[in-house]
């Protein structure tokens, strides 16, 4: 029988349904052969905002989520061995980015290193969300408190800072109508009549990759 989460998720799956379609969008440009994946991914306002929105993401978790659970579980061997896990799942992501970002840089001999850079992001990231899915947020939702949820979603808010009018429209990239609904239930009122308003439009009019448009849906 499936779990029935007391703490809201809808917000977290949002998020891991984001990253992961921009990681196919990601994979999609460095199999192109019409144009140097170096040069889009360079001036891509999306690759910038893929980074910043999955670190601020992971750091909200690493300062508010995993050090409220070790505390609570201190007891728990076999959940503190989980908890460990997800640290090293994140530890990889931003050497990886950091990777792809010399790669992307290195003009001599960045193009044959990018696609098993990206290959191995892809890689990482999904099998971490997955495990998360599978296995953390069960054990999230039986050890938080509201409070402390609540905690961990304000904390990523203030990381996204003054990004908030791109990242709503981003998280909602994509998205079908229920589920857009189902998130910006969760938004302020006065936030979201401005996304309604201004920020999905502007959003919309951005080159994300650099092509003219963003990348076509898988």
């Amino acid at each position: 029988m499936s779990h029935q989460y007391k703490l809201d998720m809808t917000m977290m799956s949002a998020i891991h349904d984001a990253l992961r379609r921009e990681l196919e969008r990601i994979a999609r440009i460095t199999a192109r052969v019409d144009e140097d994946p170096r040069h889009v991914l360079s001036t891509a306002v999306g690759w910038e905002m893929f980074k910043k929105f999955l670190q601020a993401h992971h750091r909200a978790e690493d300062l508010t989520v995993w050090p409220v659970m070790r505390q609570a579980l201190a007891e728990r061997p076999d959940d503190l061995a989980l908890l460990d896990a997800m640290e090293a799942e994140h530890a990889i992501i931003d050497p990886l980015l950091d990777a792809v970002d010399a790669a992307v840089a290195d003009r001599a001999s960045g193009l044959e290193r990018l696609g098993g850079l990206v290959d191995t992001l892809h890689t990482g990231l999904c099998d971490h969300l997955a495990h998360e899915e599978s296995d953390a947020l069960i054990l999230m939702d039986t050890t938080l408190t509201e409070e402390q949820w609540q905690n961990f979603s304000v904390h990523q808010r203030d990381r996204i800072g003054d990004d908030a009018p791109r990242y709503l429209p981003w998280l909602l990239d994509d998205t079908d109508a229920t589920r857009a609904a189902a998130v910006l239930r969760h938004i302020p009122d006065p936030l979201r009549a401005a996304y309604e308003a201004e920020w999905r439009t502007a959003y919309e009019s951005l080159d994300l990759w650099g092509t003219g448009g963003r990348p076509a849906a898988v």
